[in-house]
């Protein structure tokens, strides 16, 4: 009798921790989200990405999260300018964002045609008003850009000099920092979005993003990175399959 108490109790037990780690499992993939996004503006941009969000608070409306994702950009004749905040705001701090820019040493690299690719892991926040809708803010924090290089007219307005043939790849490193202390090619959105079915939804918004070369060479003030800040429309579509 009491060997089968002892049974019967780490039965219980293991029983009651079984239905702990279902219960997570389920709670984990209810908030995996599978998303695929194109932008429209100065380009376009295709962004595929999967990512988790965690619930703040007993009611969860706040959700935090984190993700992968992979953008796509196109576009022909984009204008890339002087990239580092040592030279367009000078000043590396934390309060970049406040300093206005130095136009006068904001060079330009025109590219005919490119073509980034970027892999990054995102942070994400988003708030749910009810079961149908949510608002979102998203962007990228880390990973590595990759593409071929291409040819493009640098013009250096802090010089004065004649028009430049020149070529650059995108920048390898993307990291977020803050403002134009960032480094390579980064992608952000702002959103809102409408559970239509269970585990499908809409999304609309718009795309913040950069898009990050490296010239070939070193160029005026010793520099070779070269932005390019774009505002696109956003129109995507998301599947939750644990929803």
């Amino acid at each position: 009798m009491k060997n089968l108490l002892v049974l019967c109790l780490f039965f219980l037990f293991f029983h009651s921790l079984f239905a702990q780690d279902k219960d997570t499992t389920k709670r984990f993939k209810y908030n995996n989200y599978y998303d695929l996004a194109i932008s429209v503006g100065k380009g376009i941009a295709i962004a595929p990405s999967w990512s988790h969000f965690h619930k703040i608070g007993k009611r969860g409306k706040f959700q935090v999260g984190y993700g992968i994702r992979l953008t796509s950009f196109f576009g022909s004749k984009v204008e890339h300018i002087t990239a580092p905040a040592k030279f367009t705001t000078a000043n590396t701090g934390l309060g970049v964002i406040f300093q206005e820019t130095i136009e006068a040493n904001l060079d330009t690299l025109t590219l005919e045609k490119i073509q980034v690719n970027a892999i990054n892991i995102n942070i994400n926040l988003q708030y749910a008003f009810s079961k149908q809708w949510e608002i979102g803010f998203n962007i990228d924090a880390l990973g590595v850009s990759f593409g071929g290089t291409q040819k493009g007219t640098f013009v250096a307005l802090s010089q004065g000099r004649n028009p430049s043939q020149e070529t650059a790849k995108p920048t390898t490193l993307n990291l977020l920092l803050t403002s134009d202390n960032d480094i390579g090619s980064l992608n952000s959105e702002l959103y809102l979005r409408y559970w239509f079915h269970t585990q499908w939804a809409v999304r609309g918004g718009l795309t913040f993003a950069f898009s990050e070369y490296t010239s070939s060479g070193k160029l005026v003030f010793d520099n070779d990175r070269f932005r390019a800040k774009i505002l696109m429309l956003m129109l995507g579509i998301t599947f939750s399959p644990y929803r």
